[in-house]
């Protein structure tokens, strides 16, 4: 049974370096399965501090005059913005506690956690004998043909293949 969070919401990450089209690919699999009829949530793990909100605004101003947690509601979204100070970096499960609701969890980084994870491999970009060694790779997503893999390849520039994968991988039945 592949993992879920805490909250039973099963969970698909996305892996590889910087340049090799994670994000892309990520962004054509939530496309298609949204248009599958499935409430999908997409989480992003980065290594660089990243606002949301932009200076002048309310809630860049809330921040900035010392509010350790800002949240921004409106009839079209919400989101919250936690500052950490000294508080240690949240884990992948901290964060899944505020994604309720959904059908499963795609995640961008986190790549050294144990959820089930698809390895990006981009001919030219990423070195065939550099694939990282990460836990729990349940498919490769590549455009390289000579590439070898143990594991399911997936084409990487056909996102309705890797939806289609992670549907069948984490049991998920289609919406009524």
């Amino acid at each position: 049974m592949p993992e879920s969070t805490p909250s039973n919401i099963p969970v698909m990450g996305f892996a590889a370096p910087s340049g090799t089209g994670k994000t892309t690919l990520m962004a054509g699999v939530i496309e298609a399965l949204s248009q599958a009829g499935f409430n999908t949530a997409a989480l992003k793990h980065g290594h660089h501090p990243a606002d949301p909100d932009v200076p002048g605004k309310d809630t860049h101003r809330f921040r900035q005059a010392g509010a350790q947690t800002v949240i921004f509601a409106s009839s079209e979204r919400w989101f919250l913005i936690q500052d950490l100070k000294e508080q240690p970096e949240p884990s992948l499960n901290d964060l899944t506690q505020h994604l309720g609701g959904h059908d499963l969890i795609l995640v961008e980084g986190y790549k050294n956690d144990d959820h089930p994870k698809i390895l990006i491999h981009r001919a030219g970009v990423t070195p065939a004998k550099g694939i990282p060694p990460l836990t729990n790779v349940v498919a490769i997503a590549t455009d390289d043909p000579q590439l070898e893999a143990d594991r399911p390849r997936l084409a990487l520039n056909d996102p309705q293949e890797v939806a289609a994968f992670i549907q069948k991988f984490l049991g998920l039945k289609k919406p009524a």
